[in-house]
């Protein structure tokens, strides 16, 4: 329960870290963590439908959702798609080909520079 409330604060603060830094690995990071922040909430609505109502499917359900979620984040990452904040990031060297919190691929036209 916890969680859910500073996780979010968590999330903005290192969104607004990684911009002020110029890192990709922050933002990404932030990425992460608005993700188990939502499997957290997932996670708790099951266990309190299972609790509180007797839905013992709930916690079924919810582990789907949890594994549907991993898998899609797995596919995307393996396809390099991981990009939420998609500008072109600067590293501390000034190198402008970090796209996409560092990957090296984007399907989605985010990136500005080729497809590898």
């Amino acid at each position: 329960m916890v969680s859910l409330v500073v996780m979010p604060l968590l999330v903005l603060a290192k969104r607004r870290t990684g911009r002020e830094l110029g890192s990709a690995t922050v933002l990404a990071d932030s990425t992460q963590t608005m993700l188990c922040t939502y499997l957290s909430a997932v996670l708790l609505v099951g266990l309190v439908l299972n609790a509180t109502w007797g839905l013992s499917w709930a916690d079924s359900v919810a582990a789907l959702v949890i594994a549907g979620v991993a898998v899609r984040e797995g596919v995307e990452a393996w396809r390099g798609e991981q990009c939420e904040d998609c500008a072109p990031i600067a590293s501390a060297a000034g190198d402008p080909e970090q796209h996409c919190g560092g990957a090296t691929r984007c399907t989605d036209g985010c990136s500005a520079g080729p497809a590898s």
